[in-house]
């Protein structure tokens, strides 16, 4: 009951975050036309956004990723779903997932609310997809590697520092194995390294 709680308050959060962001794309990204995207199979595919470019008529898909557990607080960082389990079942997080078609991500971060529901301020990254996937398995860092990391994470809870990456500048694994039912493991990656990288820019 909880969880399902859980997930409802998160999608009534969504209902009312969206018309604060179009407002922010509609500003902001004075070059292009969007479009949100409702339908449930679209989204699992990972298209909450369409970005047309009004010149070159050029598309993009937009995968949104918003800190909704972490309102009014401004976290370096963001989680990069590796897996999670489904009725007890392994799925492949979205990160590596190739059936998703997701050219960027949109991660919303600093939300800020200064009444429930109600959005003031929050910071936009967008995340070069492919780049990032490179970028990674330029570093070693793929899908099968990151694998074993899964099995020795069944055995513990929280941070798992890899070699490949500066725990403390870069990123690091997280495996939520108590406090989440889906037992998610994540790779957390710092934004700053990331804009420093060229794999994200901030919108605002």
């Amino acid at each position: 009951m909880a969880l399902e709680s859980k997930f409802k308050n998160d999608l009534k959060k969504e209902k009312h975050l969206f018309p604060f962001l179009d407002s922010i794309y509609e500003k902001h990204l004075k070059h292009y036309s969007f479009h949100r995207i409702h339908a449930l199979r679209e989204q699992l595919e990972g298209t909450d956004l369409i970005l047309t470019h009004l010149i070159s008529k050029k598309t993009f898909i937009i995968d949104e990723k918003a800190q909704l557990d972490y309102i009014n607080d401004d976290l370096p960082t963001f989680a990069f779903e590796l897996s999670y389990q489904k009725k007890g079942e392994p799925k492949i997080g979205w990160l590596f997932d190739v059936t998703k078609k997701t050219d960027f991500y949109s991660l919303i971060t600093a939300i800020y609310s200064d009444e429930p529901n109600k959005f003031t301020s929050c910071k936009i990254t967008f995340v070069n997809r492919e780049n990032l996937v490179g970028f990674l398995e330029a570093r070693s860092i793929t899908q099968t590697y990151l694998e074993q990391f899964v099995v020795k994470a069944d055995k513990v809870h929280g941070k798992i520092k890899i070699p490949e990456l500066d725990s403390k500048n870069e990123g690091y694994l997280f495996y939520s194995a108590q406090n989440k039912a889906e037992k998610p493991l994540n790779l957390i990656l710092k934004l700053d390294f990331l804009i420093e990288n060229g794999l994200a820019k901030r919108l605002i």
